[in-house]
């Protein structure tokens, strides 16, 4: 499932960076139970709040893409 692949990877990335979900949450001003949500890949993240959580944590949309996603999109091009 894709969702649960973003959702390893922002947690993966949140944790690396210092961040409790409190904190992370806070600042990309939505609750808690929405970013365990997303972490627990109960959600797929739009694109825009993709965006907004590799701002915060200072790497690129690129970077927080999980690698089996990235290759799929290359066998598509």
């Amino acid at each position: 499932m894709e969702a649960d692949k973003w959702g390893r990877r922002i947690r993966a990335f949140r944790k690396l960076k210092g961040y409790t979900q409190e904190a992370f949450a806070k600042n990309l001003n939505i609750s808690v139970s929405v970013l365990g949500e997303i972490e627990r890949g109960n959600r797929v993240p739009k694109k825009e709040f993709l965006c907004a959580i590799a701002d915060e944590l200072k790497v690129s949309v690129e970077e927080l893409t999980p690698p089996e996603l990235t290759k799929r999109e290359e066998v598509k091009s």
